[in-house]
């Protein structure tokens, strides 16, 4: 029986290729869609073959747990990127803030979810990232 290859099904997950479209409208749009899966084959050769060579290389590498902690990672910036939007939505958008409904439905969160998403800590942050003044609040900037 042999063993399937973690690291091309590890490719596969993390980039898998892009299907290409039945038809194209014109020869710019299908030279365009060409030029996008050329990136996409450059992206997984780099991927697999820096996975290769960790795995090669690196005592205790296991290439799946690896995976699975770079996507929490990549989760916890998004999340974290979430808060200062949000953040920024209810304290710095003049001449008011955003509803509290609208920002729910863009983040798949609740009304109350939103309403406690930030805390003063992310207000400082879009105030230092932006160097805009919070509207209802004030900005504590280091």
């Amino acid at each position: 029986m042999a063993m399937r290859d973690m690291i091309a099904d590890l490719t596969d997950l993390a980039h898998p290729m892009p299907e290409e479209p039945a038809e194209f409208a014109d020869d710019d749009q299908a030279t365009g869609w060409r030029a996008w899966a050329d990136e996409a084959v450059r992206e997984r050769e780099e991927y697999e073959e820096g996975l290769r060579l960790a795995w090669e290389h690196e005592d205790d590498f296991d290439p799946l747990l690896g995976e699975i902690a770079a996507a929490r990672n990549a989760m916890l910036a998004a999340e974290a990127r979430m808060r200062l939007l949000i953040a920024y939505g209810r304290e710095f958008t003049r001449p008011r803030p955003y509803r509290l409904e609208d920002l729910a439905r863009a983040a798949g969160m609740s009304i109350s979810g939103v309403r406690t998403a930030y805390d003063d800590d992310e207000v400082a942050e879009v105030a230092r990232l932006t160097g805009a003044r919070p509207t209802r609040r004030p900005a504590e900037v280091p």
